[in-house]
């Protein structure tokens, strides 16, 4: 069973994802990270050079080959779960938990991100607290219909929400057998 984190950018993904992999002796695999590596090139340039719908295409193919291992910590990308494929592959092959944060600490920790360009280009053409609020009132529903269950990162530390996360896997785990 692997253990999927769903989210918007800057909810804890990757840090949380790397911590708890430690914690549970499983691999960590970041879909953003994968991504970039097999292409060659940033997120921001994939999208500025071949468009958003490539990048979903490209992730997608990176989220299948994720759910074809297990036992493993996987971190998506912010957009994962607006495709359906994505979602079913993921609850097929594991538990999808998402990070959830509010507007005012997603805006923080992108602006003290030094790879938010990199890895995290613009969604709309507004400002960075629209743009968030914006986002987020789209994909939220996504987040919801997708998840197990939630973790507030808002006020916790890395391994106060790791520690939330395998205490609810607990009982998720038994439902999955």
């Amino acid at each position: 069973m692997n253990i999927f984190l769903i989210g918007y950018r800057c909810t804890g993904k990757t840090t949380v994802g790397r911590f708890l992999a430690k914690r549970l002796e499983r691999l960590f695999f970041d879909t953003d990270l994968e991504l970039v590596k097999e292409q060659g090139i940033n997120i921001s340039d994939i999208v500025s050079k071949r468009g958003w719908a490539a990048f979903r295409e490209i992730e997608k193919r990176v989220i299948q080959c994720a759910c074809e291992r297990d036992n493993q910590v996987v971190a998506t990308g912010g957009g994962a779960v607006l495709d359906e494929d994505n979602v079913k592959r993921m609850k097929d092959s594991g538990v999808i938990v998402w990070l959830k944060a509010d507007i005012n600490t997603i805006e923080k920790r992108i602006i003290e991100d030094n790879t938010t360009r990199d890895f995290r280009p613009s969604l709309t053409s507004k400002g960075s607290v629209e743009e968030v609020r914006e986002t987020l009132l789209t994909r939220n529903p996504f987040y919801e219909r997708a998840m197990d269950f939630f973790v507030d990162t808002d006020f916790m530390d890395i391994e106060a929400v790791c520690d939330t996360i395998i205490q609810k896997i607990k009982g998720v785990e038994l439902e999955f057998m």
